[in-house]
């Protein structure tokens, strides 16, 4: 049987926050306190490409707090693409955690099918 799930990302796993860094070969994320324009933010700081200010991660929140200045500082899709790789990583490590095995398969229109198999 197939269910397809949408989900909210909140940004809360430090070793998912990583896995995502690693998958889209960004630099690992960097925890402590960051300059964002005017603004110090504590939390794990993760630099996009071309972004002028890194993305901060707070995982006791779950919030990503970040200054791009209207897309003027750093395109909105590098932001996309570091959420969904997130999400990604996070699903599958539970998954794993539970037990169960995961593909992946990435789809032209640049989302990403998880099958998670439960059970034999």
């Amino acid at each position: 049987m197939s269910h397809i799930v949408h989900i909210q990302t909140e940004v809360r796993d430090p070793v998912a926050i990583s896995s995502a860094c690693a998958r889209l070969s960004l630099p690992q994320p960097i925890q402590g306190e960051h300059q964002i324009f005017t603004k110090r933010v504590t939390g794990l700081g993760v630099q996009l490409p071309q972004w002028q200010f890194p993305v901060v991660c707070q995982a006791e929140t779950g919030q990503v707090q970040y200054d791009n200045y209207e897309g003027r500082w750093g395109d909105p899709t590098q932001l996309d693409r570091f959420l969904q790789g997130y999400a990604v990583e996070a699903a599958k490590q539970e998954a794993r955690r539970q037990g169960y095995s995961v593909t992946e398969q990435s789809l032209e229109d640049g989302s990403i099918r998880l099958a998670i198999q439960v059970g034999g």
